[in-house]
């Protein structure tokens, strides 16, 4: 492949390899949060660490990495402690960080708003050799946090008074969640851009989840679909011009819809099956299930 003789389509391949794993990785647990979208509030925060470090000669991802994280905390003791207010503080959390992100670019020496456009939807060409080590270490981080902490973060998710019950600490693993989310915007911006990561966090999942109940098989899936589809917008990012988060994007939504037409004669094969095992006169709804819990029933 010849698009393997330039430097910067192996580090934006690298890049995207690593987005294509961290991105839905994180994002499982966040629609199990029933939070799909706060990948995408983060995005709006982490504006304000790149013009931050536009305006202080500071590499704009550990910037972002440093503010979004710190949005993300916030974004937490908004949702325990913000009841019927809280949702208007979140609004003005998301615009102010759009509008700081915008501010400070425009503040420094020589920037412009077209110094965001990179990191607003992405770009190949601009993913430097210091920011693939950003993007690797970052990785790292959210890697080690979804797979080592999978049970615990899966159980907070899906019932945080279970949990409780259960002796897990819950608002710290809350926190570490949203923490690990941010992690990930700051991974993904240099490829999918701000604006779009929290598709690419959600839409795999999504359409994993057509195809599965278990909790590990969504997880290999989405990751799977999610590296597949990073690297086919990144290699039709190169071939045709086009921008790489919006191509990454629409192939997301391409695959979700075919496995979602998939998935309908899946099911209703499985539902034959599962009447053809039924005994001769003992009906389904006579039938009483073992006691199962969330986590048996995921398989996690």
């Amino acid at each position: 492949m010849d698009l393997l003789n330039y430097a910067f389509m192996q580090r934006a391949l690298l890049a995207a390899v690593l987005v294509g794993i961290t991105a839905p990785a994180i994002g499982i647990y966040l629609v199990q949060r029933r939070q799909p979208l706060m990948g995408d509030g983060i995005g709006h925060v982490a504006m304000t660490g790149v013009g931050l470090g536009f305006l202080l000669h500071a590499s704009p991802v550990w910037m972002a990495t440093l503010v979004s994280v710190l949005g993300s905390v916030l974004m937490e003791l908004i949702r325990w402690y913000g009841r019927t207010r809280g949702d208007i503080a979140l609004a003005m959390l998301f615009y102010g960080g759009m509008a700081g992100g915008v501010l400070f670019v425009n503040l420094a020496p020589g920037g412009s708003n077209a110094n965001l456009t990179s990191y607003l939807f992405g770009s190949l060409s601009t993913v430097s050799p210091s920011d693939v080590t950003a993007i690797v270490i970052l990785a790292a981080f959210v890697a080690v946090v979804t797979l080592g902490l999978r049970r615990q973060l899966f159980a907070v998710s899906q019932d945080e008074e279970f949990a409780r019950v259960t002796g897990l600490p819950v608002r710290a693993l809350n926190l570490l969640t949203a923490v690990t989310a941010a992690v990930t915007v700051s991974v993904a911006m240099r490829v999918v851009g701000l604006i779009l990561v929290s598709a690419l966090m959600v839409v795999p999942v999504a359409a994993a989840q057509a195809l599965t109940r278990s909790f590990a098989a969504t997880f290999a899936i989405a990751v799977a679909l999610g590296v597949t589809v990073s690297v086919g917008g990144t290699v039709t990012s190169f071939y045709q011009d086009v921008p790489p988060g919006a191509t990454i994007v629409l192939l997301t939504i391409g695959a979700f819809v075919a496995l979602t037409a998939l998935a309908a004669p899946l099911a209703r094969r499985r539902a034959r099956t599962a009447a053809a095992a039924q005994p001769a006169g003992d009906p389904a709804e006579c039938t009483i299930p073992a006691t199962r819990t969330a986590a048996d029933e995921l398989g996690v």
